[in-house]
């Protein structure tokens, strides 16, 4: 299977496509504005402590103040070599220092979720400087590649002042790949913990790569046949990268002489699918993706499914082929929360448990964590998936100004009537010979099919009206003078 990077860089934004035979698996979107702070670590300042909801608002430096709870400030107190004293939760005040991660951007009116629990990810590993054990990532599922990792780590005699947590890009990697890897995360953090004791709070320790070189650590792994970008000045970043951290792919590496790498590689087509709510399929039954503030809901429908099959076998067909779908548009579109999912109705237990693994088998490719519930005799499965960032559609998007984001419009007769009325209610307060009547002219067209009403208006209130057609004027705005 044929798998590439994509990199697309524009004075606006940078975009990450990871696609695999030709089609889109991972995409990303940056933009200068709107650059995640994710992984960022802060030396914070707590601005409330509120033991009754059990957290504390800490002032980091942004325009909102980040979400940590109480339980794991006492953590932050522990750090090596720097001037805090130990104190327990319950002694937290306004005004004190404390070392903080993001781990979760600002939703809505929320300000970003923080964490003392540090991360510094690298290419292998992740060092956890407040921490002192050795764990291995659950992806990581064979036992005899565990074992061998951690005999690496005994072999290594790493230093006892700081934990490592070993990526699922550790797989197969050897000794001397580690030992790098862990050397230079351990050299890092004894810089940022010198930087932490010259910096006043709130102030910015730590920066997480951008997205370019987030994804070649995240996803340039050896079975990436190439990496494409389109930018010359990124290119050379890229290699400069490379060079210091991942010497042995720098081949795969090329700079694109074309005029639109996404349109060339049929991505651009690929992309706008993902803004949509109805997700088709191969077999012409089809998906629909409805994300609400609170829950993601997700809907099969067998829609112009054709072969010639009773109810049950049609029903776990589409259900497998949709589930595996389900799981690719999760991560394409960076979904989270609490996600429903309603699958066609199933009778046999058989396949509404086939249906569930092969939910859980696509997932287990996802690099969100995710939980699963289960899947109810009525085909309905309850779920949970890491939301860290911003969705892709919320970067892309804003709420209609025309709907309100509400999705719909009222319809036109709806809209006639109550444009009758409005004018009833205005010509009661404010008797007038003539009045102007400005609607849209679907809602025109609508209050013209009643002249009876319109005359018994004009009879009663002794009034002329004129009825005004503003194609300009939004369906739902009624405008009387």
């Amino acid at each position: 299977m044929a798998k590439e990077i994509l990199i697309n860089v524009e004075p606006q934004e940078k975009r990450a496509a990871v696609v695999s035979d030709g089609r889109l698996e991972e995409f990303y979107i940056e933009r200068p504005q709107d650059k995640t702070i994710v992984g960022n670590i802060y030396q914070g300042k707590i601005e409330a402590a509120l033991p009754s909801i059990g957290a504390a608002f800490v002032d980091i430096g942004l325009p909102k103040k980040g979400f940590l709870y109480l339980s794991e400030i006492e953590s932050a107190f522990e750090a090596a070599d720097t001037p805090r004293r130990h104190q327990s939760s319950g002694e937290v005040k306004k005004g004190q220092e404390v070392l903080v991660q993001v781990v979760k951007e600002s939703f809505g009116t929320k300000g970003p979720r923080l964490s003392t629990h540090i991360g510094i990810a690298g290419r292998y590993l992740v060092l956890m400087p407040l921490d002192s054990q050795v764990g291995i990532s659950r992806r990581i599922d064979n036992d005899e590649e565990r074992r061998r990792l951690r005999q690496l780590f005994q072999e290594l005699k790493l230093p006892k002042d700081v934990g490592f947590i070993v990526r699922t890009a550790a797989l197969g990697k050897s000794k001397l790949e580690l030992g790098r890897d862990a050397q230079f995360l351990y050299k890092l953090w004894k810089r940022l913990q010198k930087s932490l004791q010259q910096k006043k709070s709130p102030a910015l320790i730590y920066e997480e790569y951008d997205l370019t070189l987030r994804v070649i650590r995240d996803s340039f792994t050896e079975d990436v046949s190439k990496l494409i970008v389109d930018s010359k000045a990124e290119f050379y970043r890229i290699q400069h990268f490379m060079r210091t951290f991942m010497g042995y792919l720098r081949s795969k590496v090329e700079f694109y002489h074309g005029d639109n790498l996404f349109e060339d590689k049929d991505i651009e087509r690929q992309i706008s699918k993902i803004f949509e709510s109805k997700v088709y399929l191969k077999s012409k039954a089809y998906i629909i993706i409805e994300p609400t503030e609170g829950l993601v809901v997700i809907d099969v429908n067998s829609g112009g499914y054709k072969k010639k099959t009773n109810q049950e076998e049609m029903a776990f067909k589409v259900n497998c082929e949709a589930a595996a779908e389900i799981a690719r548009q999760l991560a394409l579109r960076d979904l989270g929360g609490i996600i429903v999912i309603d699958f066609i109705d199933m009778e046999r237990e058989p396949h509404r448990r086939e249906v569930l693994n092969i939910l859980k088998s696509a997932l287990s490719l996802d690099k969100a964590k995710y939980d699963i519930l289960g899947i109810s005799k009525f085909g309905v499965v309850e779920m949970t998936r890491e939301r860290v960032h911003q969705t892709v559609q919320a970067l892309s998007f804003q709420p209609c100004p025309y709907c309100q984001g509400k999705g719909r419009v009222k319809s036109a007769v709806t809209l006639a009537i109550y444009a009758l009325k409005e004018l009833k209610r205005f010509l009661k307060n404010k008797p007038a010979k003539t009045v102007n009547l400005t609607l849209a002219p679907a809602v025109i067209e609508e209050v013209l099919k009643d002249k009876a009403g319109l005359k018994a208006i004009e009879y009663k209130f002794r009034t002329k009206v004129n009825l005004i057609s503003s194609p300009t004027i939004h369906q739902e705005e009624v405008k009387i003078s």
